[in-house]
């Protein structure tokens, strides 16, 4: 069936009419994984509704503070201390994401680190969707060994020059995205497109330490300011692979999540889901991406048989979460 669809996709006679009219494929290295991280850089490579390459944009990022693990993205403090802050380049990175769906390995990561970005820079990020290309090999059924970049590319035949650099990674990922999108196009599916909501509720704290030549304290700590409310649903029972989520159901969450917690946790909230601290016989679904860890959720979760994802895969579920039945109350 893939080779059908890859084969097809080359020349497709018909172009689904409800498919986006423009992507913006990008890219950000940044400084670390908390809600309190930086962008240092950031490459755009703007394709049209067929997936073919437009043009493309890069910028390094200066920070304000230590640029991080140096020895993955290779961005020292003295490279970015002369670059320009993100302020300075936020009308530039809007222009190139205006009109168009946004595209990341892993989009959901990339989308937050943007939205924390533009709210530090009291503005909004002028993006409605996303797609991310780790759901979408899922959709296509593509034989990957893992959901890693590089994986990607080599089903595709594309090879990686500078590998955590946002520009090469931006273009491996365009040129990897092309015949994906001509194959789901061919086969007539349905784009796992997902609503992106601007980062509106946050609150100021001060960093006490700063790496030299970043220019002193700087507001940082983004997080979402509510308080989550009860679960109004009864809880339905464990989720069913492959299945769709119900309001009511009890989530867990275990390790480290690309997007922090806090969101994860108010976005299950906001969907009707129960967001449960610890695991037991009526939990519903564990979310985590290290299923073979040791925690103890995990060891629960294979002790009572209750279901497991990753993170990609939970933020493709609560995009469709089904009603509480009505019957009750």
């Amino acid at each position: 069936m893939l080779e059908d669809l890859t084969t097809a996709a080359s020349s497709p006679t018909a172009w689904p009419a409800a498919y986006p009219r423009g992507y913006a494929v990008v890219d950000v290295e940044t400084t670390g994984l908390a809600r309190d991280d930086r962008i240092i850089s950031a490459a755009v490579y703007r394709l049209d509704a067929r997936g073919e390459v437009e043009d493309h944009w890069y910028t390094v990022v200066n920070p304000e503070r230590d640029p991080g693990p140096v020895w993955i993205h290779g961005l020292t403090s003295e490279v970015l201390e002369g670059a320009p802050l993100f302020q300075d380049v936020a009308a530039e990175f809007a222009a190139r994401l205006e009109g168009r769906v946004l595209v990341a390995h892993n989009a959901v990561f990339d989308w937050q680190m943007i939205a924390r970005e533009y709210a530090r820079a009291r503005g909004e990020a002028p993006v409605k969707q996303r797609l991310c290309t780790i759901a979408l090999s899922k959709e296509l059924g593509l034989p990957l060994p893992n959901h890693k970049l590089e994986s990607l590319a080599a089903h595709f035949g594309v090879v990686q020059r500078r590998a955590h650099h946002a520009l090469d990674d931006a273009r491996v990922l365009a040129e990897a995205f092309r015949p994906s999108l001509r194959a789901a196009a061919a086969g007539g599916l349905r784009l796992p497109l997902h609503e992106c909501r601007p980062l509106t509720e946050w609150t100021d704290r001060p960093r006490v330490a700063q790496h030299a030549g970043y220019g002193g304290n700087r507001a940082s700590g983004w997080r979402p300011s509510r308080k989550r409310p009860a679960c109004p649903y009864p809880n339905p029972g464990r989720y069913a692979p492959g299945g769709r989520l119900k309001q009511g159901m009890r989530v867990a969450f275990s390790g480290d999540t690309s997007v922090e917690r806090d969101l994860l946790e108010d976005r299950a909230t906001e969907a009707g889901l129960h967001v449960a601290t610890s695991l037991s016989r009526l939990t519903s679904l564990l979310v985590t991406n290290d299923p073979g860890s040791g925690t103890s959720k995990v060891v629960k979760a294979r002790q009572y048989g209750t279901p497991v994802v990753d993170e990609a895969a939970f933020g493709q579920l609560l995009g469709d979460v089904e009603p509480a039945d009505r019957t009750d109350g």
